[in-house]
């Protein structure tokens, strides 16, 4: 499969760099450091389309590849992080879960998100629940023509913000994967109380924690079939996790980028740092992982645009990215000596940000076992 941008997509990747330069840029540092999405920048990111990619035409979407997906979510983050990742809420999880979702649903929902005017969540991970998404324990009980939903939700990403959320509970626990269904879920539906959770990075994703207390939805609001929500959600988080792991890859793409501009004017010993072996072999080791990294990523993409199996792909695109990622961004900071640890240069942000990268949707080690169950077999899986 080839790694080379189509003439298209090349042209689509100049183009987001543009928008980027221009209206990204301006004000991320800023940004960064609040902790709510500056909705007039979605608006922008609305206007070019880039919420609305996959989605259905009678929506006003379009229908692009996976990989133009992965383009633009890359771009953007490599100047803001905080927003990089948006278009995975409407072309991701919102936009495949809606796909199952009565029409009148749809066409309640697609809009406000495309146009920039609400934020989609994603409710899967509980306290005891990460990884193990069988085993979240939120209830969704048949009430008459209604559901009554009760549990916690937590590490919900801009859950403080979002309008809309696509919620996992269990129809049935006997059931296994089998008993896990997914609900659409308005946030301000009565019985969810929202409790903030302060990170070390990416303040505005803003995550939060869902206590569910007797949360009553129609039964419309169901999406698919009983029992068919932990499929819903594998089929999402495949896509998801590469976009995630893109997101950080970019990020540090731009970090390096920093890095390299201020070595070429930063002097020492007479000479500028870029003169010397042990920060450009630094730069040199720290682009070729990136580069492998996100090469991994496309070729999932790309997989996933064919429609084969991706998961091996999409799981060592994962792991390795998040690494390398977190650790050109490390580096990235340690040639910016003293004054990277500082507030004044964005270095020390972006670090903190990628480090999150590596336990969302799916850690290093069980990104592992599914590499080593695809190549070796379920029966002779690691314990």
């Amino acid at each position: 499969m080839s790694f080379v941008f189509s003439e298209s997509e090349e042209l689509f990747r100049r183009q987001i760099q543009e928008f980027t330069q221009k209206e990204l840029a301006p004000g991320a540092k800023e940004r960064a450091k609040k902790t709510k999405v500056d909705m007039s920048v979605v608006k922008k990111m609305a206007n070019m389309g880039l919420l609305a990619m996959n989605v259905p035409e009678k929506y006003g979407g379009q229908k692009v590849s996976w990989v133009t997906v992965g383009i633009a979510i890359e771009e953007m983050s490599k100047a803001d992080f905080t927003v990089g990742v948006l278009p995975i809420g409407t072309c991701g999880y919102l936009g495949q879960a809606l796909s199952y979702a009565p029409e009148y649903l749809q066409d309640r929902w697609f809009k406000p998100v495309i146009d920039g005017d609400i934020l989609a969540c994603l409710c899967l991970t509980e306290p005891d629940a990460g990884s193990d998404a069988v085993g979240i324990k939120t209830r969704a009980v048949k009430d008459g023509k209604d559901y009554v939903i009760n549990g916690e939700k937590t590490s919900i990403s801009w859950g403080m913000q979002a309008g809309i959320g696509v919620v996992f509970a269990k129809t049935d626990p006997k059931a296994g994967a089998r008993g896990v269904s997914a609900f659409l879920m308005p946030t301000d539906t009565p019985g969810i109380t929202k409790s903030s959770i302060p990170d070390m990075g990416w303040p505005t994703a803003q995550r939060a924690s869902y206590f569910l207390d007797n949360v009553r939805l129609p039964a419309d609001n169901r999406l698919g079939d009983e029992g068919q929500g932990f499929f819903l959600a594998m089929n999402v988080i495949g896509v998801v996790r590469i976009c995630l792991t893109l997101q950080a890859i970019g990020h540090a793409e731009g970090a390096l980028d920093e890095a390299i501009a201020y070595s070429k004017q930063r002097t020492a010993f007479g000479r500028p740092l870029a003169n010397f072996q042990a920060v450009s072999f630094r730069i040199a080791e720290e682009a070729t992982k990136l580069e492998a990294a996100r090469l991994l990523c496309y070729r999932s993409l790309g997989l996933r645009d064919a429609g084969e199996r991706h998961l091996k792909e999409a799981s060592m695109a994962k792991w390795y990215g998040a690494r390398a990622a977190m650790e050109a961004c490390h580096e990235a900071l340690l040639i910016h000596g003293q004054i990277g640890y500082s507030e004044e240069c964005r270095a020390e942000q972006r670090l903190r940000n990628v480090i999150g990268s590596e336990i969302g949707d799916g850690t290093a080690e069980i990104m592992k076992l599914n590499i080593a169950r695809e190549m070796i077999g379920k029966e002779f899986q690691p314990l």
